[in-house]
């Protein structure tokens, strides 16, 4: 697997929007979950973090959910990559 197939694919023109339901698997892609373990604050710090780095919309997290750990949060994001 190559680096740039986790980079978002710059062309629009029939690429599916992030975070919606129209983003599925499709031949030669496979999900990849990334999870974020941590307090309320670095969850989203992280996440809003990857927003701005362009890898993935805010929207497209799940919301966060409380772990059994006091204080714990995590949020899970399913993206669908190239795999060759």
């Amino acid at each position: 697997m190559i680096i740039q197939d986790l980079l978002p694919n710059t062309d629009t023109s029939d690429a599916p929007k992030e975070g919606k339901a129209s983003e599925t698997a499709s031949p030669g892609r496979e999900p990849l979950k990334h999870l974020l373990i941590g307090s309320p604050k670095a969850v989203t710090s992280t996440i809003h973090t990857l927003h701005r780095l362009g890898y993935a919309d805010t929207a497209a997290w799940s919301p966060l959910v409380p772990t059994p750990n006091p204080g714990e949060v995590m949020s899970i994001l399913t993206r669908y990559i190239l795999v060759r």
